[in-house]
């Protein structure tokens, strides 16, 4: 199986402080994976090294095979690169006085000419590819509000049909369930699975709640103060587990909001289970 993502031996820190520290991971095409975490624990700016938002320290990464940062520097490429990464962000990062159809539209800026660019101006079949998406996530009812009137569901859904519109080979979601309640959460999470499975892209999500990388991920990554310290199965993190990785901290990785939703949304672990021994 090919590669969507290899990270070799990636350092970054910030004033002095360790971000990520000797990070390496491959990901396969096709892979969804729950990258998970302590606030802190270096989640996000994982992340934003992938698509080349930041620049690490050292270290090596690929997206499908071409370079995007190595040694420290961004490859002048990478912005071509880009055009297949979708990036979900925590606070939606819609444009709220624009309507959903143009912010999902915006998915298609880097492969539209220059003069499209600056006019803002989409094709029939274009605007028929967005009604397409935001169908597929739900929200099609949408399309002509502005962004800023949406709840925040709706305003993820409306970021995902933006990936699904941009074709994104590799979608990364930086805790996109963080600021959603309960219902919105599972539904999203429920969606990027959908696109997982219809659009074959690769998914790699940030959470900081266990409960939706067992339910919804096969493969799950565990950061701890910038370091890998699990990679495999969901389905083995069992409480001992946890506690091993994350101490005290591990009660810390489920929401209690999720706890409290009905049973077959909850998972075989449960928070009492995590107390330390």
């Amino acid at each position: 199986m090919a590669l969507a993502l290899e990270i070799k031996q990636l350092n970054k820190s910030y004033a002095g402080k360790c971000a990520l520290k000797d990070v390496s991971l491959q990901v396969e095409a096709g892979e969804m994976v729950a990258l998970i975490g302590a606030s802190g624990s270096g989640k996000s700016t994982l992340l934003r090294h992938i698509p080349g938002f930041i620049a690490a320290d050292s270290g090596e990464l690929h997206v499908f095979g071409k370079p995007v940062q190595h040694a420290g520097r961004v490859a002048r490429s990478v912005r071509r690169l880009r055009r297949e990464i979708g990036f979900v962000f925590q606070q939606f990062n819609l444009v709220g006085r624009l309507s959903v159809m143009t912010n999902v539209l915006i998915g298609l800026m880097p492969d539209m000419p220059w003069w499209r660019r600056m006019l803002v101006r989409f094709s029939v079949m274009d605007r028929r590819s967005a009604i397409r998406a935001l169908s597929a996530v739900g929200i099609a009812d949408t399309a002509w509000q502005r962004a800023s009137t949406l709840s925040g569901g709706q305003q993820q859904r409306a970021a995902l049909a933006r990936c699904i519109v941009q074709r994104a080979r590799l979608v990364l979601a930086d805790e996109p369930i963080a600021s959603l309640d309960p219902e919105s959460s599972r539904k999203v999470m429920e969606l990027l699975a959908q696109m997982n499975r219809s659009h074959g892209c690769t998914v790699l999500v940030s959470l900081h709640q266990v409960e939706f990388a067992l339910q919804h991920c096969p493969r799950t990554v565990a950061l701890r103060s910038g370091t890998v310290v699990y990679d495999g199965p969901s389905s083995a993190l069992t409480p001992q587990l946890l506690r091993e990785l994350y101490g005290a901290q591990a009660i810390d990785l489920f929401e209690p909001e999720a706890r409290q939703t009905d049973a077959c949304a909850v998972p075989a672990v449960t928070p009492h289970q995590l107390q330390p021994a």
